[in-house]
């Protein structure tokens, strides 16, 4: 068969797909950039909960090399949704260098596990607060990468010094969010309980 005959026997039955195709290749794009931006999302989300988690640790110290565990592995997957290189060394720094341009949250995180060594009170209030800090920063730290994720950056051309507005900004928010996912989540106990 000759590539004419190939081409007259298949454009009948394509001429639908044809008129159909244009449409669907610029709406695909557009999908999977959403639906990219929804795993991306998800990721952050689940994350979160899993900082909250690891602020719950009721051992001091421990509970902060959990939660730095949680941002390396959010990051390791937010990289691997946009096929990014990973380097744990290099978003170890990243990470730090972030958390470290809030000045008081890592300090204060600090402070705030270490309380936990206080029978009775301090355990009470490092098992509160704690917490709800690392889930609103690992939830900025996702914030942050997405964003630069899906303007094309790399774990190469990150430069958190340019990023510590928009950081601080997403932590605000993320500290509210949080909150609220308490709240949902105590609500949803108190129902059940009911």
């Amino acid at each position: 068969m000759s590539v004419e005959t190939i081409q007259f026997e298949v454009a009948p039955q394509a001429s639908t797909a044809e008129v159909k195709a244009p449409a669907q290749e610029v709406a695909g794009p557009v999908v999977d950039a959403r639906e990219r931006l929804r795993q991306a999302e998800t990721i952050v989300y689940r994350n979160t909960f899993w900082a909250m988690g690891a602020g719950a640790i009721g051992a001091p110290l421990i509970d902060l090399v959990a939660a730095s565990a949680v941002h390396l592995k959010q990051l390791k997957e937010l990289a691997d949704l946009y096929g990014v290189d990973f380097k744990e060394g290099l978003a170890r720094k990243l990470v730090g260098a972030m958390l470290m341009s809030m000045g008081g949250v890592g300090v204060g995180a600090l402070a705030t596990s270490l309380l936990k060594l206080i029978p009775g009170i301090g355990t009470g209030l490092g098992m509160l607060s704690l917490p709800m800090a690392l889930a609103s920063s690992t939830n900025a730290i996702g914030q942050v990468f997405i964003m630069h994720f899906e303007a094309g950056g790399t774990l190469l051309d990150f430069n958190p010094t340019r990023m510590q507005d928009y950081f601080k900004s997403e932590f605000e928010k993320a500290q509210r969010h949080v909150a609220e996912l308490k709240h949902k989540a105590t609500s949803r106990a108190e129902n059940k309980a009911s």
